[in-house]
């Protein structure tokens, strides 16, 4: 699949931590005789918008993802945030400042569409936007009121285009329409990466424990791009069953 055309330079991230209280080493859970990260790899590859590195927290990942012809680059252990880790890494990987885009691919996302990865950047065309995310629409009733699932409140640009006011995991916005699930896939300027890691927690993000509101509090601008599917983010043993029966065969999402 040929590399997008852009005046940008893209480097793709994926923060990857082998504690996960729900699921302890869920980036090396086996799905279909691979280790999840190698799924993710995989797929961030395929989008083919600019080289693809895993930032880890172990040993271990790093040889799963060596083994799968993967780069990594260990991080440390106690970052916060999978923000914190890539930026980390980026220093790392970067000390030249080459890259001027960084996509966090979420290492959870074993089922995500090449395409959505490639999606995201085109918010990024537009000078005025600093950070680059994605949406789904909720279909199912129940995910509509479930706090689990993130929604976006933003105001429709253009047809699939969103500029992101407030991110929440209420029921919002209230009356007719459709409501929307943030996906989080971020792609950043480099500028903006870097101020938002420097930024502390804010109120909002806080309460809400969601890390999106902090760019959002410090006036930083965030526009999203909808796609039709919404990659399963595996959190639980229920999930990892659900990527497995989803991925059967080497099929796709």
């Amino acid at each position: 699949m040929p590399t997008v055309r852009s005046p940008s330079r893209p480097l793709v991230l994926i923060p990857a931590r082998l504690a996960a209280t729900r699921l302890p080493g869920k980036p090396l859970a086996d799905i279909h005789g691979e280790p999840m990260i190698a799924h993710v790899l995989r797929r961030a590859r395929e989008a083919g918008v600019g080289p693809v590195v895993v930032a880890a927290d172990s040993p271990d990942i790093a040889e799963a993802v060596t083994a799968a012809g993967g780069q990594c680059v260990l991080t440390r252990p106690d970052h916060a945030s999978g923000s914190d880790r890539i930026h980390e890494a980026l220093e790392a990987l970067d000390p030249d400042r080459e890259f001027t885009v960084i996509v966090n691919v979420q290492g959870d996302l074993p089922t995500i569409d090449p395409i959505a990865i490639r999606e995201s950047l085109r918010p990024l065309e537009d000078p005025d936007v600093d950070i680059a995310t994605l949406v789904a629409e909720i279909e199912r009733e129940e995910e509509k009121t479930a706090p689990s699932v993130v929604k976006m409140v933003g105001t429709e640009l253009f047809p699939g285009r969103f500029r992101c006011h407030y991110f929440t995991r209420a029921t919002a916005p209230t009356g007719p329409g459709p409501l929307y699930h943030h996906i989080g896939l971020y792609a950043y300027r480099r500028d903006a990466l870097e101020r938002f890691v420097k930024l502390k927690p804010s109120p909002l993000e806080i309460r809400e424990k969601l890390e999106q509101l902090r760019a959002i509090e410090a006036g930083m601008r965030i526009d999203a791009i909808r796609v039709a599917v919404t990659p399963l983010g595996v959190d639980t043993p229920e999930d990892l069953d659900r990527a497995r029966e989803m991925l059967a065969g080497g099929a796709g999402i």
